[in-house]
């Protein structure tokens, strides 16, 4: 069965730093290209980073652009996300998911998803 699975959210300060994971099960990783995506009360989910199945081709949204750094480590079949200098507005639940093909932002195109992981930026 193939599975993603989240790890690595949790409560932060503003200004401060986490490491998400995204985990596969049940099939090889780098046959993907893998999102990052969230999802914010109230508000509809959003495209956040992604990342070719290579490694060698990333996209970043405006607003983490210069914070969050997507790569991944086929090997252990685990993409990462990491996130620098949060803010409250970076409050959300955050779902990897896997595609064929290239990296893009667009959460249609995307066949396979985690359950996600809670990240809160609070003082």
């Amino acid at each position: 069965q193939l599975q993603l699975v989240e790890s690595g959210g949790g409560l932060v300060q503003p200004g401060g730093s986490l490491r998400l994971s995204c985990a596969a099960s049940g099939f090889t990783l780098d046959y993907y290209a893998i999102g990052w995506f969230r999802q914010a009360p109230g508000k509809e989910r959003e495209g956040v980073s992604c990342i070719s199945r290579s490694g060698g081709s990333t996209n970043y949204a405006d607003s983490v652009k210069g914070r969050f750094t997507i790569s991944r480590d086929n090997a252990k079949n685990t993409v990462y996300l990491q996130m620098n200098s949060l803010k409250p507005d970076d409050t959300a639940i955050y779902y990897c998911a896997a595609k064929v093909f290239g990296c893009d932002l667009t959460e249609a195109r995307y066949m396979h998803w985690g359950q996600g992981t809670q990240v809160t930026v609070s003082s």
